[in-house]
């Protein structure tokens, strides 16, 4: 029985394309700013999401700690969604490598926090508060489904963190799913913050990498904090040029939106199980009412054949991407309703 794995899209293997890229690409030493293939990633990301300079890093968690590191000063606070990965994710790296301290809030359904929850969780600096140094945001929300965020949302909640003179950070993972899905460009959902990551290797498929963007100044301090945190890297054009390829391919991640979908509506008319229909290319199954619980889908797909990620004590995710065709998902969907029927 052939295996159909759903964890995460990160689990791709790379093209062919990828491949020969990796082998062919000129390199240097990218420490030095000398490796050519990673400094043309580099500018064609930057020119992508609409900012001045960017800088290639390991990791999309990396992207965000930098970003932390750079904005902020110790003992900070920094706002942002209880459920966003940067606060749920990352190890707390915001605490261990920056000294700061999170003021999560409930953006709920929204993603993002209303301008009222920025201006509410807001701490001016005084002579016994450290003050608010950056207002972080997510999209696509991860943990909340994959959901794609509108443009005015992201502006309304920087907009209010800009007037209280608080620089805004977007975790922008999967910021190209949400482009396709929205319709928009990437540059316009990042138009309105200070910074912004995005990962190569999630939907976008490639083998390694993210890549983080903003003003010239601040990446240029990025680049020394990506240094701190062990992420300089030498003949990285090895690695960067699938990347190149990667930003190639956005246009296919609405055939991962579609199969998402379709997996979706197999699911939710099962009884007891809640599956919404997704915005992106991560399918959200609640099996509350059912008694059944995460890990025990989870196991029981995996006897099937069928990988998935545990999420919440009933929530279990399922997510699409370039190695999974249309009828891959129809054969989980068989697979998966089996599950559910016993």
């Amino acid at each position: 029985m052939d295996r159909i794995d759903l964890r995460s899209d990160t689990v791709t293997r790379p093209t062919e394309r990828m491949r020969d890229a990796a082998r062919d690409a000129a390199v240097g030493d990218d420490v030095y700013g000398e490796d050519p293939t990673v400094n043309e990633l580099e500018r064609r990301a930057a020119e992508a999401v609409g900012k001045d300079a960017a800088l290639y890093v390991p990791s999309g968690t990396m992207g965000n700690q930098i970003a932390v590191r750079v904005h902020t000063e110790r003992g900070d606070e920094v706002i942002l969604d209880r459920e966003s990965h940067v606060y749920r994710w990352e190890l707390g790296g915001p605490a261990q490598l920056s000294g700061v301290q999170p003021r999560p809030v409930d953006a709920g359904e929204r993603c993002v926090p209303t301008p009222e929850q920025v201006r509410e969780a807001h701490v001016p600096e005084s002579l016994h508060r450290p003050g608010t140094g950056l207002l972080a945001l997510e999209n696509t929300h991860n943990y909340r489904g994959g959901v794609a965020v509108p443009p005015d949302r992201i502006a309304a909640a920087a907009e209010a963190a800009r007037d209280l003179d608080v620089p805004v950070h977007l975790d922008g993972a999967r910021l190209f799913n949400a482009a396709v899905a929205l319709d928009v460009p990437a540059s316009e959902l990042a138009a309105p913050v200070d910074s912004v990551m995005f990962c190569l290797s999630k939907g976008l498929g490639a083998p390694v990498g993210s890549v983080l963007a903003g003003p010239e100044e601040f990446v240029a301090e990025a680049r020394r904090v990506r240094k701190l945190f062990g992420g300089g890297m030498r003949q990285a054009g090895i690695v960067a040029a699938p990347g190149l390829e990667a930003l190639d391919s956005v246009d296919r991640l609405a055939e991962d939106h579609d199969n998402a979908a379709r997996l979706a509506d197999a699911l939710d008319g099962i009884e007891g199980v809640h599956a919404p229909e997704p915005d992106t290319n991560i399918v959200v199954v609640d099996t509350a009412e059912r008694g059944l619980t995460a890990e025990e889908l989870v196991d029981a797909c995996e006897e099937r054949g069928v990988r998935a990620g545990a999420f919440d004590e009933y929530t279990t995710r399922f997510c699409t991407h370039r190695d999974v065709s249309r009828s891959d998902v129809e054969e989980a969907s068989e697979r998966i309703r089996a599950v559910l029927s016993e």
